[in-house]
C-alpha cells in the first residue's frame, strides 16, 4: 500500500502535562512547502493524534514508545492527508464530525460533536455553526489551557519549514507573522450572504491562553488576546 511520505519535521515536543506536538510541513507543489503541526493527546497508555501527520521512522518509533495509536481527531474537513496511514497502518480510529470532500478515505469510526464524550478528559470541543463543512476547535484544559484549531485560527511566530517561495507569498495572501483567521477558510466556509462573526465570538468565551493551529507556529502565552484581535481584523465592519 502506498502513502504519502513523510514531510521534514521537528521532533516530538512536549508543551504541557501528556500534552504534546510535532512541527512539521506539507508540500503543496513542487516549489510550495507550508507548515503542518501535530498534537498528540496521552490518556492510560492511549495516545489520540489532533491533525494527524505523517512521521519519519526515527520519530514514529519514539512516538510508538510514548503509547498505543488508538485514535485520529480530524478538526477540518480540508485535512486528511496522512489520516488513511494512521487507520491502515496501526488500526487507529479516525474521529470527526463529518465526511470531508477532500479526503473521503477513511470513513468515520467516531463522530465528534459538542454533546458527545472525547476519548480524553479535561477536554471540550468547539464545532463551528453553520459553516459550509463540518468544523471544530478542541480545548484541552492543561494549565494554561490550550487552544488546538485546524484552518478557522491559525498563528504564524515565523515562517520556519517554508519554502523560499512560500515564505515571499505567505504575507501577500494573508498570512503575516501574526495571528489570523485564516483567509482561504473564511471564504470556503462562509455561506452566501453569511457571516461567521458571532461563531469566532462564541469561540471567545473558551477559557485558554495558548494556541496550537495546524499551520503556523505555537503561541505560548496570550492567544486569547491575539485570536481577538485577529476576529476584529477579518471582520471590520460587521
Amino acid at each position: 500500500m502506498s502513502y504519502p511520505p513523510a514531510c521534514p519535521h521537528d521532533p516530538i515536543e512536549e508543551i504541557a502535562s501528556d500534552l504534546f506536538m510535532v512541527r512539521g510541513s506539507v508540500r503543496m507543489n513542487a516549489l510550495m512547502r507550508i507548515t503542518r503541526n501535530m498534537a498528540i493527546v496521552r490518556n492510560q497508555g492511549e495516545l489520540s493524534l489532533v491533525n494527524p501527520i505523517r512521521l519519519d521512522e526515527e520519530t514514529e518509533r519514539g512516538l510508538l514508545a510514548m503509547g498505543d495509536v488508538k485514535r485520529i481527531l480530524r478538526l477540518g474537513p480540508m485535512h486528511g492527508l496522512d489520516d488513511r496511514y494512521y487507520v491502515e497502518r496501526f488500526d487507529a480510529e479516525l474521529w470527526a464530525q463529518g465526511e470531508s470532500q477532500t479526503y473521503p478515505e477513511p470513513k468515520i469510526a467516531q463522530r465528534l460533536a459538542a454533546d458527545r464524550p472525547l476519548p480524553f478528559p479535561d477536554a471540550e470541543l468547539f464545532a463551528f455553526e453553520g459553516t459550509k463543512q463540518p468544523e471544530s476547535a478542541l480545548l484541552i484544559r492543561r494549565d494554561p489551557g490550550i487552544l488546538l484549531t485546524c484552518d478557522s485560527i491559525q498563528h504564524y511566530g515565523d515562517y520556519r519549514h517554508n519554502t523560499i517561495l512560500a515564505r515571499l507569498v505567505m504575507p501577500l495572501i494573508g498570512f503575516p507573522k501574526t495571528t489570523v483567521v485564516g483567509p482561504i477558510w473564511l471564504k470556503l466556509m462562509t455561506p452566501e450572504g453569511g457571516s461567521l462573526k458571532t461563531e469566532f465570538e462564541r469561540l471567545l468565551t473558551l477559557d485558554f491562553d495558548r494556541l496550537l493551529s495546524a499551520h503556523g507556529s505555537l503561541l505560548t502565552s496570550g492567544a486569547k488576546v491575539s485570536v481577538a484581535a485577529a476576529v476584529r481584523r477579518a471582520f471590520p465592519d460587521t
